[in-house]
């Protein structure tokens, strides 16, 4: 059974807009773009997310050996397109055992990478440093990205932000040394941009932790 729309923030159930309001309201947040219910991770769900994005849909590509993508996410309506995006990876981690992966590309102040990253949001804020020499870097969409770690996340996991394409781009990783991946230059490409190699995506189980 399909689920309802969510804080994409906290999880709470929202209010649809109305008679007074043409947004979905949060009773802690007030007026937020609603997460819609995930689904299990298949090319079609892919493209649907791909398709609805008014952001980058960041995923690696091609996925590092024994990776397989566990799930999309996005925030947003069909007033407004999706505005915030979520992609999940799972495999093998740089030290051995499972290892799991999520990149958010979102628009300030949605709030969906602040939740995967375990901190008040909406957006990073006092949390990251960006005036020091960055934690770690990547390439997205052939561009060289910075990233900067997020120091007071949970210490389950890694958290690294920056920017790309003119918005937010988030990558949490569980356990935390999985954040050795971000040191190898991981190559990201908008899935967007992708066309008709989406076909041939590796899919896995749905990732719990994109849920």
């Amino acid at each position: 059974m399909r689920g309802e729309p969510s804080c994409p923030r906290c999880g709470a159930r929202l209010r649809a807009p109305g008679l007074f309001t043409d947004t979905w309201q949060c009773d802690e947040h007030g007026p937020v773009h609603p997460l819609q219910p995930v689904v299990p991770p298949s090319v079609e769900a892919l493209t649907v997310a791909v398709n609805r994005a008014r952001v980058p849909v960041w995923m690696p590509w091609p996925l590092p050996v024994g990776w397989l993508f566990t799930g999309v996410a996005h925030a947003g309506d069909e007033r407004t397109g999706a505005l915030g995006v979520a992609m999940a990876a799972t495999g093998p981690g740089p030290l051995g055992g499972p290892a799991e992966l999520v990149l958010v590309a979102e628009e300030l102040g949605v709030g969906l990478g602040a939740r995967y990253a375990g901190i008040r949001g909406p957006d990073p804020g006092p949390s990251v440093r960006t005036d020091r020499h960055p934690d770690g870097k990547l390439m997205a969409a052939g561009r060289p990205t910075s990233l900067w770690c997020v120091r007071d996340a949970p210490p389950d996991r890694a958290v690294f932000v920056g920017e790309a394409r003119g918005q937010w781009l988030w990558a949490v990783l569980w356990p935390d040394h999985a954040g050795l991946m971000m040191y190898d230059e991981l190559v990201l490409t908008d899935a967007r941009d992708a066309g008709p190699e989406l076909a041939f995506v590796p899919c896995g189980a749905l990732s719990p932790r994109i849920l």
